[in-house]
């Protein structure tokens, strides 16, 4: 039997004023998936985080939370915990202080759930130093424990690791894995590709308010025929008539290090025509990643050299 989704949206289209931020937009996330929300700045991404944390209301469509449709009133979803354009804290108050008054208005009155929701994204040390004087790291860390606090089944986040050093990221991508581990369903927005990879099991691709890509992760990245790569050679002049006169591939920029565009196939054929020109291959790397060449090919935004 094939469990309630998370979330289940058809059509969903939100304007504001004349411009639409999201145009029939469908979506599904499973319970204990991962699902991240990617696209250029304006796609839409915040605009739906706010409708699935009951922030604003979708003007047409429909939407189903954990198996109840939306309400029309401004209200957080049962079992819902999230935020969107960063975590409203008071400064004045410390990071225990900040949780604890969260707890008392949700019913929870137990410290020690606060200092477990502390712990786990690795502030219980800094838990009475007082929030203004937090990175934006930490604020991002703190926010994720204050929805910890209501164990949801649907957690929603937006740019999660924004601002994060290597640490901070660390105790946050465990934290979001032991919550899909625990069957919760997480929608997360990120520009750092790098961390979609790193998290989501699927990826809904935003682009102007409309849905370009939506399914598993693998299948984005394959979306992409050609890529740009990085090709270090014993003899960079050799290598760049090696690479004009191989089929499939563009010279991007030439020099000490020669970028070539095409897909895997010519670049497996540039590597056997340099050895067979008796030149020495000494890096061959994408410029961006395979997902990111994706992301800039179905968004049309032009890879920086």
């Amino acid at each position: 039997m094939r469990s309630t989704p998370a979330v289940r949206a058809r059509g969903i289209s939100k304007w504001f004023g004349r411009v639409i931020a999201l145009d029939e937009v469908d979506l599904d996330v499973g319970a204990g998936q991962v699902h991240g929300l990617v696209g250029p700045n304006g796609a839409g991404k915040t605009t739906l985080l706010g409708l699935l944390l009951g922030l604003a209301r979708p003007d047409a469509g429909s939407l189903e939370i954990l198996g109840t449709p939306a309400r029309q009133t401004l209200v957080v979803p049962d079992g819902v915990a999230g935020f969107v354009d960063g975590p409203g804290l008071y400064p004045t108050l410390t990071a225990r202080q900040n949780l604890a008054a969260l707890a008392s208005l949700r019913g929870t009155r137990t410290s020690s759930a606060v200092d477990d929701a502390l712990e786990q994204v690795g502030l219980g040390d800094v838990a009475d130093n007082r929030v203004r004087g937090f990175s934006l790291g930490m604020r991002q860390r703190l926010g994720l424990a204050a929805a910890l606090l209501t164990h949801p089944r649907l957690l929603i986040l937006d740019e999660p690791s924004n601002g994060l050093d290597p640490a901070g990221k660390q105790h946050v991508h465990q934290v979001i894995g032991r919550l899909s581990d625990d069957g919760v369903a997480v929608v997360l927005s990120s520009h750092r590709m790098d961390d979609v990879a790193a998290l989501c099991t699927d990826v809904t691709l935003l682009a102007t308010g409309r849905v370009v890509f939506t399914g598993p992760l693998a299948k984005l990245a394959a979306e992409s025929d050609e890529n740009d790569y990085r090709v270090i050679t014993s003899d960079s002049a050799k290598a760049a008539v090696v690479a004009a006169d191989t089929p499939g591939l563009r010279i991007i920029e030439a020099g000490d290090a020669l970028v070539v565009r095409g897909p895997v196939l010519a670049i497996d054929h540039l590597v056997i025509r340099l050895v067979g020109a008796d030149v020495a291959l000494r890096e061959l790397t994408p410029v961006v990643s395979p997902l990111e060449a994706a992301f800039l090919a179905l968004t049309h935004t032009e890879s920086p050299l």
